[in-house]
């Protein structure tokens, strides 16, 4: 097996800790022992059900340690491991399975017959993992990543913790484990030797809990999660890296961060599931560059190129999972288009101004318009209708829906998350209604012209 395999980061922590903890989640603790053992259980039984090389495992499971076993359970069979949102409608579930061209596993239902362990020449170039995001036409789309790729995305020097992880207590994770942000600390942990400590849900008081039970050395959280850790009561003392970014990280929460954990450093970072850490912000740069999300992270090179965000790095993703055009459209001879845009100063520090894609990015997640329009469609008393993101403090971007009245009537937010509701995961509900005379299109197309439209909504001349 290569060195840069999923596989190897977990046995080069049983070769050194196999008693160590591996993982948690609630009072469930793993070592790496239990956690070898739970994979291989889970890859004969894999196997047992046709699984091999280059198949897509579509795994849908509520928060489990169970996950883990069934991720590197296929690192060790050479199949793509395909971790779907379990808050996904039955209707968009199905879509993903369609077009992964894989059947749905259940976590948990996995036990295999022991017997020697089980494991596969893996090329460390061989893909591991595909991230389901909306497609930009509605259709999903997949962000297939490699072996090698994930393996230096968290390797020492070129993970979050640029100079290692101080403390033995571990990770707690905010991202949910359908999530590249889940997955990249889960190897980022073990990189380090050290346990990933998984929440059921992202709230203050779970996360302030397992910080305060497991002694944690460090909690990333996007700054919409850090509000509500900082609002709520919690022993925070044991961190040591108390990082933030995703979206926007306003430099008053940077100071509460530092008021509330003064022995932890903090570290803004920006990057895209499509290329893992693009640039950081470190600590002892924060006050110097507010407002900046830093400098290219090792071992990649950021530019601009008209004003956009272009990325190149050996962690880059394979592209997006059976689609060449769109794979294209943003990926070219290894330099990735990022669809942001932003200014460098001169010593090369980055700061974002805007995006040139229709894609929303709230809360760490991603929301294209048109699956949320197509879904609103047909909705009473609407005579016209688009969505857009607008920008907000605490989730980056939120999705607002403008809305064309028929009858004077407009329906509020509650009513279209109700209409939603079974329709759309709610991360895709609209936050804001925006009541407007008309839907600014292209006379030829008809298409919605959402940058005109985006700043009608937000009062931008």
């Amino acid at each position: 097996m290569s060195d840069l395999t999923i596989g190897s980061i977990v046995d080069a922590c049983l070769r050194a800790r196999p008693t160590g903890t591996a993982a948690t989640l609630g009072s469930k603790q793993w070592t790496f022992a239990d956690l070898d053992a739970a994979a291989n259980s889970c890859a004969y039984a894999l196997r047992a059900r046709g699984v091999g090389r280059g198949d897509v495992v579509a795994w849908r499971a509520d928060p489990s340690l169970s996950t883990l076993s069934g991720f590197l359970a296929c690192a060790r069979l050479g199949a793509i491991f395909a971790p779907l949102n379990p808050a996904l409608t039955a209707a968009e579930t199905a879509g993903l399975l369609e077009y992964l061209g894989s059947r749905l596993v259940t976590g948990g239902d996995l036990d295999g017959a022991p017997g020697a362990r089980l494991e596969l020449s893996v090329d460390d170039r061989s893909p591991h993992i595909v991230y389901l995001t909306s497609g930009s036409t509605g259709r999903p789309k997949g962000v297939l990543v490699s072996h090698q790729a994930s393996w230096l995305r968290a390797a020492p020097g070129g993970g979050t913790f640029t100079y290692g992880l101080r403390g033995e207590g571990g990770v707690v994770t905010a991202f949910p484990l359908y999530h590249y942000g889940g997955w990249h600390y889960v190897l980022e942990a073990w990189q380090n030797r050290r346990p990933i400590h998984l929440v059921r849900q992202a709230t203050a008081g779970e996360l302030a809990g397992a910080v305060e039970q497991w002694r944690a050395s460090a909690l990333y959280a996007i700054p919409a999660v850090w509000e509500r850790v900082l609002a709520a009561d919690g022993d925070l003392c044991s961190l040591r890296h108390a990082d933030t970014g995703t979206s926007h990280a306003p430099t008053d929460l940077l100071g509460r961060i530092k008021d509330r954990v003064p022995g932890a450093t903090t570290t803004v970072l920006y990057g895209s599931t499509e290329a893992g850490r693009m640039a950081a912000l470190q600590d002892w740069e924060i006050a110097e560059r507010p407002g900046s999300v830093g400098r290219a992270a090792f071992p990649g090179a950021l530019w601009l190129d008209d004003g956009e965000v272009c990325f190149a790095s050996p962690a880059m993703m394979d592209g997006y999972y059976r689609l060449g055009q769109e794979t294209a459209a943003v990926l070219h001879d290894g330099v990735y288009r990022s669809g942001d845009t932003g200014e460098l100063d001169e010593d090369g520090y980055l700061y974002l101004t805007g995006r040139t894609s229709e894609l929303i990015r709230t809360g760490g997640e991603s929301v294209w318009p048109v699956e949320v329009e197509a879904a609103l469609r047909g909705l009473d008393g609407v005579a016209d209708l688009a969505v857009v993101g607008v920008p907000d403090a605490a989730w980056g971007e939120i999705v607002c829906a403008a809305i064309v009245p028929a009858d004077g009537a407009v329906p509020d937010v509650e009513r279209l998350r109700t209409h939603l509701d079974g329709r759309l995961a709610r991360f895709k509900h609209p936050r804001r209604v925006a009541v407007v005379p008309e839907i600014p299109r292209t006379p030829a197309t008809g298409q919605v012209q959402r940058r005109l439209l985006r700043d009608q909504v937000t009062g931008n001349p």
